[in-house]
C-alpha cells in the first residue's frame, strides 16, 4: 500500500537517522514533523533535504512560563 503523507510526531531525541532514512525510501508527498525540539529537528531536516523542502515551519508555546516549544514543519518532495 502506497501513502502520501506522513504524521511524524518523534520523542525529544528526534526521529534519526534510520528513521529518516526509512522514510526517503517510502518516496511520499508530504511529511508533517512535529517537534518538541529545535535541535534534533534542525538535524532531521538537514538529512530529509535529500528529498524534501520545507513549505512552512510553525512554532507553538503550548507550555508559557518554561522553555518548551513545540513547532509543526510541512515538508514536500522536490
Amino acid at each position: 500500500q502506497q501513502f502520501d503523507l506522513v504524521l511524524l510526531d518523534p520523542p525529544r531525541v528526534g526521529a534519526g537517522r534510520d528513521v529518516v532514512q526509512a522514510l526517503l525510501r517510502l518516496n511520499l508527498e508530504r511529511i508533517i514533523y512535529i517537534s518538541c525540539d529545535p535541535i534534533t529537528l534542525v538535524r532531521d531536516l538537514a538529512l530529509l533535504r535529500q528529498g524534501y523542502r520545507v513549505v512552512s515551519s510553525q512554532v507553538f508555546d503550548l507550555f508559557p512560563q518554561t522553555y518548551h516549544l513545540e513547532s509543526v514543519t510541512l515538508l514536500e518532495r522536490r
